[in-house]
C-alpha cells in the first residue's frame, strides 16, 4: 500500500482546495464560476464579522473577487443555494442531482418537522404556491399576515415560514435572490433553467457522481468522507461504490500519514499518486472558519495538526478563543488563529487577538507577510486601516 507522506497529503489536499496556487489574476464572473466548481460549493453563513462566509472563501483564492460578481452569477442562473452539510452555493450544473435530497427531504421532514413545528404549516402549501405563482417572488415578511409570533428560535417559526422552508427544501420552491440576506422564494421551474431543471439518472448514476465528484475534489477519501462532502446518498452507498471502485481499479488505496506521524487508511485515484503537487505560496491568508479546506474538522486535525472548534454558541466566559476566529495559513501550514471585526463606523478592520501554533513563532518575516494581508482584508472588508489591541498578541 502506498504512503502518501504528511507533505505530500498537505499539498494534494491544498491543490484540491484552490490553495496551492498564488490568489492572484482575473475574478470575473467566469473565473468565478470556474472556481466554485473546482471546489464544488461554497458555505453560505450570515456572520459578518469580516465578512460573509462565501464571499471570504473566493476572496482567500482570488483577491481581486467582489461581492457583486457572485450577485452576478446568482442572477444569470449559473449557481443556485441549496443544502450540502450546510446552506451552499452549487453549481446550476448539478441540480438535477438534488431532485434525490428533494425526495429524501420530503421523506425526512414529514416525520420530523410534524412534532418538531407548529402545526397548520401544510395548510399553507397550496397557497403559498398560488400567491408565487400569481404575484412573484416573496419572503417570509410577505406571507404569515395575521399569525402569532413566535419567541424567534428556529424551533419556533411561524407556520408560513416553517411551509415556505419546507417547499424550497423539498424542490417546489428555490431562492431568487436575498434581499438584506433574507431568502426570496420562487417556483423552482422560474429559477432553475430547463435543462438543469428536471432528475437526470437513477440512484446508482447519483451514488456514482457522488462519490467521483467528491475524490475529485478532496484528492483523497475514505468512504465516510466521500459521503460526508455532499450529503446527498448515505453511508453504505458510500461504501459500496468504494469497494467496487477497488475492484475494478479505479481507486487504489493508499496510507495517510498525519502531522503527528500516525497513520490512516484512505483511497485515491491511481494518477493522483504521479501528480506534481506543487507548493504552496509563502504568503500568509487569512481564512474563513467555515473555509472548505476546514469544513472537516477532524481532517484538518489530521493533515495540519490544527484542532478547530468554532466558539459562535459557547458562551462568551467559556471561549478558548474567540466568538469569530479566523485560521491563519502559511504556506501548507496552519500556523495561527486570529480574532478580527470590521468596526465599519470606524473605518478600521480591528484585531483583537492572535494566537500562534504551539512550535510557531511570530518572527520579524512573518510579522511583514501578516501585515500585508490585514491590509488586503481590510480593503475587501471596505475600511482603510488597521487597529489593534495593545495586547493582541497572546500566548
Amino acid at each position: 500500500m502506498t504512503l502518501i507522506d504528511n507533505a505530500r497529503a498537505r499539498r494534494l489536499f491544498l491543490d484540491a482546495h484552490a490553495l496551492a496556487e498564488t490568489p492572484t489574476g482575473p475574478a470575473k464572473p467566469a473565473q468565478i464560476g470556474d472556481l466554485i466548481h473546482r471546489l464544488g460549493f461554497v458555505q453560505v453563513d450570515s456572520i459578518n464579522t469580516v465578512a460573509r462566509a462565501h464571499q471570504m472563501i473566493l476572496w482567500s483564492r482570488r483577491n481581486a473577487y467582489r461581492p457583486e460578481t457572485l450577485d452576478k452569477l446568482l442572477a444569470s442562473r449559473t449557481l443556485f443555494e441549496h443544502w450540502t452539510h450546510d446552506a451552499s452555493i452549487i453549481p446550476t450544473a448539478f441540480h438535477p442531482h438534488w431532485h434525490h435530497r428533494f425526495a429524501a427531504s420530503e421523506t425526512r421532514l414529514a416525520e420530523k418537522w410534524t412534532t418538531w413545528f407548529r402545526p397548520g404549516f401544510k395548510e399553507q402549501f397550496d397557497t403559498i404556491l398560488a400567491r408565487i405563482r400569481d404575484e412573484g417572488p416573496l419572503s417570509v415578511s410577505d406571507v404569515g399576515e395575521g399569525e402569532e409570533g413566535g419567541k424567534g428560535g428556529w424551533w419556533d417559526w411561524k407556520p408560513s415560514k416553517t411551509a415556505l422552508e419546507w417547499l424550497w427544501m423539498t424542490g417546489k420552491l428555490a431562492i431568487t435572490r436575498r434581499e438584506a440576506f433574507r431568502k426570496v422564494y420562487d417556483l423552482a421551474e422560474r429559477v432553475i433553467p430547463a435543462e438543469h431543471l428536471h432528475p437526470q439518472g437513477d440512484r446508482a448514476a447519483l451514488i456514482d457522481w457522488s462519490c467521483r465528484a467528491a475524490l475529485t475534489r478532496l484528492s483523497f477519501a475514505d468512504p465516510g468522507e466521500l459521503r460526508a462532502f455532499w450529503h446527498i446518498i448515505t453511508p453504505p452507498e458510500a461504501k459500496a461504490w468504494a469497494e467496487g471502485a477497488l475492484k475494478r481499479g479505479e481507486v487504489v488505496p493508499v496510507t495517510l500519514q498525519g502531522a503527528d506521524g500516525q497513520t490512516r487508511k484512505s483511497l485515491a485515484r491511481p494518477e493522483t499518486l504521479t501528480l506534481d503537487a506543487p507548493e504552496p505560496p509563502s504568503r500568509i491568508r487569512i481564512l474563513n472558519p467555515f473555509d472548505p479546506a476546514l469544513r472537516d474538522r477532524d481532517r484538518a486535525e489530521f493533515l495540519f495538526g490544527f484542532r478547530y472548534r468554532i466558539e459562535v454558541f459557547v458562551p462568551e466566559a467559556k471561549r478558548q478563543y474567540g466568538y469569530y476566529v479566523f485560521p491563519v495559513l502559511e504556506g501548507a501550514s496552519l500556523i495561527a488563529r486570529l480574532d478580527a471585526k470590521a468596526i465599519r463606523d470606524q473605518n478600521a478592520l480591528h484585531l483583537r487577538a492572535l494566537w500562534m501554533e504551539p512550535g510557531q513563532r511570530l518572527t520579524k518575516l512573518r510579522a511583514e507577510k501578516l501585515d500585508a494581508e490585514l491590509a488586503r482584508l481590510a480593503q475587501f472588508a471596505g475600511v482603510d486601516q488597521v487597529t489593534r489591541e495593545p495586547d493582541w498578541l497572546r500566548p
